[in-house]
């Protein structure tokens, strides 16, 4: 079951035989599946209304419970942005009505950010749809060579981070 890695792969090999070129194999299949993977999420969220940024703002606060809210520093840190960018995408959000600021209860200098009923509604509806569409991505392969995969991925994860 040869692809376009493997035809890449080769080409170099015969251009190149003293080079190893077994990364190839791995990681330019990670690029094109990152790729895919990008494509499908952004069209899971748009039928929803959002863009994949601002997908991850609201799965933030979600994921973070009752009430629904975090400072806009924590948001930054769940999102590796900037914060002029969370700014941009916070005020972005706040103008649909999917998120509400407010000043922090017990640090007047900071803001809490909330999920509206909004803003849940959408982006439990982008989930579920995400859900579904990686599901069904990940049908050609069993229960177990999902865990297989799903382990050597965490541990290459794990050792890229240690870097």
């Amino acid at each position: 079951m040869a692809d376009e890695v493997d035809a890449i792969a080769a080409a170099w090999l015969a251009e190149r035989p003293d080079l190893d070129v077994e990364p190839l194999h791995i990681l330019s299949r990670i690029a094109r599946l990152a790729q895919l993977l990008d494509e499908r999420r952004a069209q899971a969220f748009a039928e929803h209304g959002l863009a994949s940024h601002e997908f991850d703002v609201l799965a933030a606060l979600r994921r973070s419970g009752h009430p629904y809210e975090r400072t806009p520093g924590q948001l930054i840190e769940a999102t590796h942005v900037t914060s002029g960018t969370m700014t941009n995408r916070l005020d972005r959000l706040a103008e649909r009505n999917l998120i509400t600021r407010k000043a922090h209860p017990e640090d007047g200098r900071q803001l809490l950010v909330r999920l509206t009923a909004l803003g849940r509604r959408r982006v439990d509806a982008a989930l579920q749809e995400l859900l579904s569409s990686e599901r069904a991505l990940l049908g050609g392969l069993s229960p177990a060579q999902r865990r297989l995969l799903a382990g050597g991925l965490r541990r290459l994860l794990h050792t890229l981070a240690d870097r």
